[in-house]
């Protein structure tokens, strides 16, 4: 019998949207320790290379922009920004070609727009899935829910955010 409250990744499978909202300026989780490494010693992925950088998470996204569902991730960044930032930005194009719409907004830009105090997954404007990180920005797990108020918080910042923020192939580091 399934658990009333869903998966990340059962969420993801059903869903019609799924918004993300980043509001970090580094993270340390395990799974990017290697790469961040790789990119800090010169590693770039070879865009002509699909193959090379097609990975779990990108066939998850391009799985469920495939059957309809819009994913869209906005981030709220400082300026300049910090390495991790960079690292993440050369990088985004491959989370573009797997169907995701990444805009970015400068953190100076949402100092009057209410947001939640974690970064989240919103499925369907119903559920939401925190991410929980500590002040060194390593992973203290997840709590999902379905709470209205969470809901609309979620929705309302995401939608301001998105609706100031830059598209991805427009938006320049500095």
């Amino acid at each position: 019998m399934p658990s009333s409250v869903p998966t990340f990744d059962e969420l993801m499978a059903g869903c019609r949207s799924a918004v993300h909202l980043e509001m970090r300026d580094s993270y340390a989780v395990d799974y990017e320790e290697g790469p961040f490494a790789d990119w800090r010693a010169g590693f770039r992925h070879d865009r002509a290379d699909r193959a090379s950088w097609w990975r779990p998470w990108l066939d998850l996204i391009h799985e469920a922009v495939s059957r309809g569902a819009v994913v869209r991730r906005a981030r709220i960044v400082s300026e300049p920004v910090s390495e991790y930032t960079q690292f993440l930005y050369d990088g985004t194009f491959t989370n573009v070609a797997a169907g995701e719409q990444v805009r970015w907004l400068p953190r100076r830009q949402a100092s009057t727009i209410a947001l939640p105090g974690n970064d989240f997954w919103l499925f369907d404007d119903q559920w939401v899935h925190w991410n929980l990180f500590s002040g060194d920005g390593s992973s203290l797990g997840e709590e999902i829910t379905d709470d209205p108020a969470a809901a609309k918080l979620c929705t309302e910042a995401f939608e301001t955010v998105w609706s100031k923020a830059v598209p991805h192939d427009q938006f320049h580091i500095r």
